[in-house]
């Protein structure tokens, strides 16, 4: 057996590509693809998706959280750019400037240490800046002017190479005319940082702003990149505000029924009894639980799919199992495959969906799927391999 069935993904790079090329068409001008690949592709398998974006659809910038993902993804031999979107230690940087991965600079004073730690000792590291136009997170702060002086500062240092400055939207999924104006002002902000630094010297190679929602809903051809997430696993940035085209989910989450049993009127299901039968029903139960990443906010309230039609969760779900209403699935048997996210037959339930149940928002859902679940790559309807994430 190649892959244990008990709880497993299954990873469709056909649809990914679908994806990416959906959103190639909307970008405008000479903006390049960056496709965010952090917290293993979401959670799809960075191995399955890595390097069929590399070798498969020509993909030249990869973007993620930290060292460990950044080095990871030159272990699989990645060879594109690779930049860092979130802070490394100081005394981390010197590999990164070995594998020639570029890192994120929040500030005057995080760039200032790194310079220290590399003064003298071999390749100097590759940088973009990051420029805080009104997320409030990282970045540079202040007036263009100001950051632009700062940016001067940075680009002067011996052994940092300043290649980029980029910023990122706090509200691009939205379309309220409030947060439009926000992105709109964030975008023309972080431009005029980029002609006030060129008025110092400053050469930049690259200057983007551009994530998933920007690249559909506010594609600018001055953004040297975009960078693409959420969108390329099919996924909605925000699934309240409709794209010009349907994503499809790369993502599809099953399990197992190892039980069938009748339940009478008056008994109770799973931890603390908050589901009591008030009929006598069937009742199945599945091999997944919070532990693999299925939210316990679904007790009493989540569905999944089986034999093409919905069955609803009664009771608590448990670390490794939860128990299904299966009194209208008169077939349901013990080893049938469930849907938990995914198609079967004429339903689909998504990763959105799963999420709007447990009060959070698809990217924690498919981040989420824990790595003892095995991840099973499919193109062209061939399973390719089994990952972990």
């Amino acid at each position: 057996m190649d892959y244990l069935k008990r709880t497993w993904a299954e990873i469709h790079l056909d649809r990914l590509a679908v994806n990416v090329g959906n959103y190639c068409a909307k970008l405008q001008g000479e903006t390049k693809l960056m496709c965010v690949v952090k917290a293993s592709c979401y959670g799809h398998a960075d191995l399955a998706i890595c390097p069929f974006l590399e070798k498969e659809l020509g993909v030249k910038w990869f973007a993620v959280s930290n060292a460990d993902e950044a080095l990871r993804l030159r272990n699989m031999g990645i060879s594109g750019e690779i930049l860092i979107l979130g802070y490394t230690p100081p005394e981390a940087v010197a590999e990164l400037a070995e594998h020639n991965i570029i890192q994120t600079i929040t500030d005057t004073g995080y760039a200032e240490k790194l310079n220290s730690v590399l003064a003298g000792g071999g390749r100097p590291l590759r940088c973009h800046a990051a420029v805080d136009t009104g997320m409030t997170r990282i970045g540079l702060r202040g007036t263009p002017e100001q950051i632009a002086g700062e940016l001067y500062e940075i680009y002067d240092l011996d052994d940092i190479i300043l290649d980029g400055i980029f910023t990122h939207y706090a509200a691009a999924d939205s379309d309220s005319d409030d947060d439009k104006a926000y992105t709109a002002a964030q975008t023309e902000k972080f431009f005029a940082v980029r002609a006030e630094a060129e008025k110092l010297g400053v050469a930049l190679a690259q200057c983007h702003c551009l994530n998933s929602a920007g690249g559909i809903y506010s594609p600018d051809s001055r953004s040297t990149l975009a960078r693409l997430g959420i969108v390329m696993y099919g996924l909605y940035p925000d699934p309240a505000v409709p794209l010009p085209f349907e994503p499809e989910p790369v993502m599809e989450l099953r399990s197992t029924v190892s039980q069938v049993k009748t339940v009478y009127a008056g008994e109770s299901i799973s931890y603390g009894r908050t589901f009591t039968a008030d009929r006598e029903m069937r009742v199945a139960t599945v091999t997944c639980g919070y532990a693999d990443g299925w939210p316990r906010a679904l007790s009493n309230k989540g569905e999944v799919l089986l034999h093409g039609k919905r069955a609803r969760i009664v009771g608590r779900v448990c670390m490794d199992q939860f128990m299904i209403d299966v009194t209208d699935i008169p077939e349901a048997a013990p080893q049938d495959t469930v849907t938990l996210i995914g198609t079967d037959g004429s339903e689909r339930i998504t990763a959105d969906d799963v999420a709007a149940l447990a009060g959070t928002i698809g990217y924690e859902i498919t981040c989420g799927i824990s790595a003892r679940v095995p991840r099973v790559a499919y193109k062209g309807g061939k399973q390719l391999g089994v990952y972990r994430v």
